[in-house]
C-alpha cells in the first residue's frame, strides 16, 4: 500500500522542473522553437472600431507578413473589413486617422496585404466606393467574401 503512493512521487520527482526551488516557475521556463514560415494565406475579419483594435489587427498582418518574407507570390493577406472598421477609411475622416491610414496603405504596397471592405455595410454607414481610400477593394458582402478566400482560395482564418 505504501509503495503504491511513493511510486508515482518518485516519478514525479524526475521529471523536469518538479525539483525546482523557485516557485514562481515550477515547470522552468518556455523553450524557444525557430520556425520558418513560407506560403501562408491569410484572411482577418476585422470589425473593431477601435483605433487600439484596428492597429493591433495591423501589426498582427505586418509581423504575419515578415514572418512569411514578405512574398507577394507565396504569401497573401487579405483585411476584410466590416462593422466599426469601416469609418476609418472613409476619405473625408482622413485628418482624423491619418497616421492609421498612412500605415495601411504602407502595408498594402507591396501587394503582400490587401484591404477588402463589406459594400453593403460601407452603404450602411452612408459610403459607397467613391468615398474610401483608394487602397481598398470593394466586395459584396464581408462574410460572404471571407467564406469564398477559406473554401475556394485556401485562407486560413484570423479574428
Amino acid at each position: 500500500m505504501k509503495w503504491t503512493f511513493l511510486f508515482p512521487m518518485l516519478v514525479l520527482a524526475t521529471l523536469p522542473g518538479w525539483a525546482q526551488t523557485d516557485s514562481r516557475a515550477p515547470w522552468g521556463s518556455a523553450s524557444d522553437i525557430e520556425q520558418v514560415y513560407r506560403g501562408q494565406k491569410v484572411v482577418f475579419d476585422t470589425t473593431s472600431g477601435t483605433v487600439a483594435g484596428l492597429t493591433s489587427v495591423l501589426d498582427r498582418a505586418s509581423f504575419l507578413s515578415i514572418l512569411n518574407g514578405a512574398d507577394p507570390v507565396e504569401n497573401r493577406i487579405v483585411v476584410v473589413l466590416h462593422g466599426g472598421a469601416i469609418p476609418f477609411f472613409a476619405i473625408r475622416n482622413h485628418a482624423k486617422h491619418k497616421d492609421l491610414m498612412r500605415r495601411a496603405y504602407s502595408l498594402s504596397v507591396g501587394d503582400v496585404v490587401e484591404y477588402r471592405m463589406c459594400r453593403a455595410a460601407a452603404r450602411m454607414h452612408g459610403f459607397e466606393p467613391k468615398d474610401i481610400h483608394g487602397f481598398v477593394k470593394m466586395v459584396p458582402m464581408a462574410e460572404a467574401e471571407i467564406v469564398r478566400l477559406q473554401q475556394e482560395e485556401g485562407f486560413a482564418y484570423m479574428r
